[in-house]
């Protein structure tokens, strides 16, 4: 099995050919492809490539599928007697990405 471990937007991803992964929103529109440079592993059959602290000859190709929003979360701060009420939202967009290859140049 051939896969690879990336870091976008500050967080690290397993990333393996033919899925589909969910990051942080990305000014990409939809359809374009990006590349993904910083591999900190990477894993093909029996190969074990660890980076000190990339693998620089590796990189993961992917296609922007679409943005969305996540899920909704509710904050409500409330003190008691003190008629302090106050009640927030916020919804987190992502980018959904294909992976299409994961390429050791």
């Amino acid at each position: 099995m051939k896969y690879a471990i990336v870091e976008c937007g500050g967080k690290q991803f397993k990333t393996v050919e033919g899925k589909t992964i969910e990051v942080d929103l990305l000014e990409v529109e939809a359809g374009q492809p990006i590349s993904l440079d910083k591999v900190l592993l990477m894993v093909t059959g029996e190969d074990i490539h660890v980076g000190a602290p990339t693998v620089t000859t590796a990189k993961v190709l992917a296609t922007v599928v679409e943005h969305f929003k996540g899920p909704k979360i509710d904050v409500f701060h409330y003190r008691p007697k003190k008629r302090i009420r106050t009640k927030t939202g916020h919804r987190q967009q992502y980018t959904r990405l294909m992976i299409d290859q994961i390429v050791m140049e």
